[in-house]
């Protein structure tokens, strides 16, 4: 195996192919190693919301040149633009270069741009509105920057393993959660007519062992795939996505990015996929040149297996500008390693993707530079050569996004305890301890916020941004404190505890800082290697929490977190008060805490996972895999459906807070349940539908040799990725396309339309409540449902999953209507031997509560037949 997927590495480099590794057996249950083909890649232009767009399309790429080709599909290598990754444009036809941008949550290397509230800290707010709020904040800035795609929202990882580094750039460990978060969002950015971009097509899970030849593989059996980490990319598909990022790692030994099953099967066949797949991105600070985006480990057969667009260009290795696509497609093309209809089917979905944003029509072009922040530098930065230009005009993008900001890392905190003592009654001796609480030095101290100090606002990574400026608790604590003559007392290092307890028995209110920081693997701070060693506070958090608690009066603790922390030292003492869960709350963090501290905002976040009282109370395989067990490593995901509030429920593990907790300064009453059947229950879906629309067909042919060498003349820019070939003596001949290319792989009857077939959305149930506000103040609860299964032989299923939640704003005796509406999809699971969607025949029921463990209604799904 090992053998073969290096010798398709060089071939692939040199713009062969030979049969991928055998990739995932999808139609198995349980971990396996290996997959069937799926040959040849679906056309996109099925759909009829896309037909105007693929006509288009036609009618352009009807007029492309071979090379003209190869540019869209293939960048032009790091730093040769003002993006993180650029395609070459088509002048004689009006089609610009694209630009492609990081990130989740913001413009990663730009200036005078929002530092929006983590992933994580937005899936806290499990509010839908302020979802798709922020994808439409996100989408004007990176219009108004002249970014074409944006590369976000992130929904894999998923959050399988809580120490995971780049869990935070997700919105939650439940696939419900994150499938609803990414749909709002992705429908926000693309309302701006900006492209975005559902990552990481799948299981990137850890960032150990996360890239190149030696990649981690994520052994995922077919269930588990369809029901957990599949479930958010269907939602975004649904949401009409306009481009998918595949992802670093292999699946099932089968590079992601080369993975036909996954790309071509599940993707583009069964969900109906219409815009295009990119290869995926592994950044590094642009100040160190030692990173890559490395997920693409094969020229021909990754695009055989529905890759469509090579991101920044570069090769197997960083910035070697020996492009496993660019002039070693074009020879693919000559020689017939790629068929023409292939290489079109990649270009027209680009340019559809384009027209279908409108982007065709008074689009901006790029504004600035993710390489300097100064107004002129080197065009081609990556060149290191002239020519000088204005690379970046200053153009201020954040309108009133910092009002948006601050309301929702407000929304998302969690008050995990409160002894009374919360709201704040305008203390006049306030204690502020930890670093966490203080600047530091400086929010932007380390490339993309590669290391923990001062008060942690995101995680790090590519997922980053610059901070135009960072509010940090100590700064808006002194500012409300002064509001009314309270003074503020500090002590910002951890380290000195003598000093902090003497300073805490003299205040009436101590609050104390701590938290957890990680990121993406191309960074490590200390001990942290992308992953957390272990689920500890950071920088003697747990310490520096004891000493406070045990000398001060009144203590609340506040914690800044990429993800859970055991708490067991403190949580549950009688010192400590309460407890504030703020995540990653970006540039308005100190204002978010402040209007929750003295109650201008009712806390109403709810916690986006559980928080353990160990790393073993996760399960068996929730550890990191920091030492390789294997070339290449692999993950066995043997917990299949059992993970973060699943295993704890079918485990009967009590957590220390469940997933979906989060307390309020009022209450509120569940009452009134009504449960209608809306739809059949037919155990199977309807038969797959027949295509919406025609994908095109174009009669094109293979230039003449000579037509794809450099034209006479030709100025090179250095370093330049390019189509054109240096030697035009090709050779034609047969090739050995993969096993399974010449006969039509077996389309799913799970698939139809965008995001599967239409049936699976049809409401079959709709389930209303009464929640009223029985308390003194007004707040916001989360009316969460959950679908319980009862015994169905041999399919195991969770005790419970989330499959419904409203955000609901009530004054004091206030009560409105919550209404659930569960999909066919809801209320199925995925059969392994009749690979689709089917309705359990046991019972199902469902609860209506404030978290995943306390319920207040209960039904059974059975009533109304």
């Amino acid at each position: 195996m090992v053998g073969l997927a290096n010798l398709l590495l060089l071939l692939g480099a040199a713009g062969f192919a030979v049969a991928a590794p055998t990739e995932l057996n999808a139609r198995q249950s349980g971990a396996s190693t290996t997959s069937p083909p799926w040959y040849p890649a679906p056309k996109g232009g099925t759909a009829a919301s896309w037909a105007a767009a693929y006509s288009k399309a036609q009618a352009l790429v009807s007029q492309m040149t071979l090379l003209e080709k190869v540019n869209i599909t293939t960048g032009t290598g790091w730093a040769m633009g003002p993006c993180v990754g650029n395609t070459a444009p088509v002048p004689r036809l009006g089609f610009p270069s694209l630009c492609l941008q990081d990130g989740p949550l913001g413009i990663r290397f730009a200036d005078k741009i929002t530092s929006w509230p983590a992933g994580i800290t937005i899936g806290g707010t499990w509010d839908k509105e302020l979802f798709h709020s922020r994808g439409v904040g996100l989408g004007q800035e990176f219009r108004r920057k002249g970014v074409h795609i944006a590369l976000g929202p992130a929904m894999g990882p998923l959050g399988r393993m809580p120490a995971g580094g780049r869990n935070w750039e997700g919105f939650g460990s439940d696939p419900y959660l994150q499938g609803i978060a990414c749909g709002e969002h992705i429908k926000g950015i693309q309302s701006q007519g900006v492209v975005a971009t559902a990552k990481h097509l799948i299981g990137n899970e850890q960032e150990h062992f996360r890239q190149g030849p030696g990649a981690i593989s994520s052994n995922i059996d077919d269930r588990t795939l369809h029901e957990v980490y599949l479930w958010p990319f269907q939602d975004s598909v649904k949401a009409g996505v306009g481009a998918v990022m595949c992802s670093y790692n292999r699946v099932n030994n089968s590079a992601a990015c080369q993975n036909s099953y996954l790309q071509n099967g599940i993707l583009k066949d069964e969900l109906g996929f219409q815009g295009f797949v990119m290869r995926a991105f592994l950044f590094r600070a642009k100040t160190d040149s030692g990173s890559d985006w490395l997920a693409q480990m094969s020229g021909v057969a990754s695009v055989l297996a529905g890759m469509d667009m090579t991101m920044p260009g570069d090769g197997l290795n960083w910035d070697d500008r020996l492009s496993l696509m660019g002039p070693n497609f074009t020879t693919a093309a000559m020689n017939s390693s790629v068929p023409l209809d292939r290489i079109d089917d990649m270009v027209t979905r680009i340019v559809a993707t384009w027209y279908q944003f409108g982007q065709d029509s008074g689009y901006p072009e790029p504004n600035f530079s993710s390489w300097t922040k100064n107004t002129t530098g080197l065009l081609y930065y990556g060149s290191n050569e002239p020519p000088y230009a204005i690379v970046n005009r200053h153009v201020d993008v954040r309108g009133d996004h910092a009002a948006l900001a601050r309301k929702i890392a407000a929304e998302a905190i969690a008050m995990l305890k409160n002894e009374d003592i919360l709201p704040l009654k305008k203390p006049m001796k306030i204690g502020v301890y930890g670093s966490d609480a203080g600047p530091g030095n400086g929010p932007n101290a380390c490339p993309d916020r590669g290391c923990n100090q001062g008060t942690l606002a995101v995680g790090w990574g590519s997922g980053t941004t610059d901070f135009e400026y960072l509010i940090t608790p100590l700064e808006a604590i002194e500012k409300q404190a002064a509001t009314y003559g309270g003074q503020v007392s500090s002590i910002l290092n951890n380290t000195k505890l003598d000093e902090i307890k003497a300073d805490a028995k003299k205040q009436d209110i101590c609050l104390a800082f701590v938290n957890a920081d990680a990121g993406e693997g191309y960074i490590s701070w200390q001990d942290v290697n992308g992953d957390r060693p272990n689920l500890k506070t950071q920088l003697g958090g747990d310490d520096l929490i004891l000493a406070v608690a045990g000398a001060c009066k009144t203590t609340v603790v506040v914690v800044h977190s990429v993800g859970p922390i055991i708490m067991e030292g403190w949580a549950t003492s009688h010192k400590v008060n309460g407890i504030l869960w703020a995540h990653l709350p970006g540039q308005e963090s100190g204002n978010s805490l402040v209007d929750v501290l003295w109650g201008a905002v009712n806390p109403s976040g709810k916690l986006p996972y559980t928080i353990g009282k160990s790393l073993e109370d996760y399960g068996p395989t929730a550890g990191i895999l920091y030492e390789s067990n294997g070339n290449p490593p692999q993950q066995d995901f043997t917990e299949g459906l059992l993970i973060d509030y699943r295993y704890f429920d079918k485990k009967d593990i009590t957590p220390r807070y469940e997933f979906g907790f989060g307390m309020s300064y009022t209450t509120f009453e569940f009452d009134d349940l009504n449960i209608v059947r809306t739809g059949s229950m037919e155990p199977l879906p309807r038969p797959r539908p027949p295509p919406e629309a025609v994908p095109p067909t174009y009669d094109s042919k293979l230039p003449p040799p000579s037509e794809v060498g450099f034209p006479p003349g030709f100025t090179k820019i250095n370093r330049m990725i390019y189509p054109y070939l240096t030697n035009t003596n090709i050779t034609v001949g047969p090739y050995p396309y993969p096993d399974g290319y010449t006969t039509p792989a077996h389309k799913s009857e799970a698939g139809g339309a965008e995001g599967g077939n239409p049936a699976l959305w049809e409401i079959v149930y709709t389930i209303t409540h009464t929640l009223k506000n029985t308390g003194k103040v007004a707040g916001a609860e989360v009316s969460q449902l959950y679908v319980n299964y009862g015994s169905n032989g041999t399919v195991e299923f969770p005790k419970r999953v989330l499959r419904g939640f409203e955000k609901v704003f009530l004054e004091p005796g206030e009560s409105e209507t919550v209404t659930f509406k569960l999909t066919r999809r809801d209320l199925s699971y995925w059969d392994v031997t009749k690979q689709n969607w089917v309705i359990p025949s046991s019972g199902l029921g469902i609860s209506i509560g404030e978290s995943s463990r306390k319920f207040h209604l209960r039904g059974d799904l059975r009533y109304g037949y």
